[in-house]
């Protein structure tokens, strides 16, 4: 059996996590990481030994298509679907703070 969890350890993992848990909140996750451990503690026990190592369980195949490199759109024709642009640049609104100009 895994050893569980004590409350100190959850709170230790929430503060790496910087969460800001109430108690009940922190009582709630140590049971719900505790029941994961235990989880875990009974899929351990199973003999894998006869089965091979996998990182998916089901075939991957790649549904895009080959990248090839093809001439691009005329920067006038590009310019004229922008909603803004000042020269050869296209405006955009900031993201961080600030008015658009």
């Amino acid at each position: 059996m895994v050893a569980a969890l004590s409350r100190s350890d959850v709170e230790h993992v929430a503060h790496l996590a910087r969460l800001g848990m109430t108690p009940a909140e922190l009582d709630r996750l140590e049971g719900q990481l505790n029941q994961i451990l235990d989880r875990y503690a009974k899929l351990a026990e199973l003999d894998t030994d006869a089965i091979p190592p996998t990182a998916q369980t089901i075939e991957l195949e790649n549904i895009l298509r080959d990248d090839v490199a093809t001439p691009s759109l005329p920067q006038d024709r590009v310019l004229a679907n922008a909603p803004a642009h000042e020269g050869d640049y296209i405006v955009v609104p900031p993201i961080l703070g600030g008015d658009a100009s």
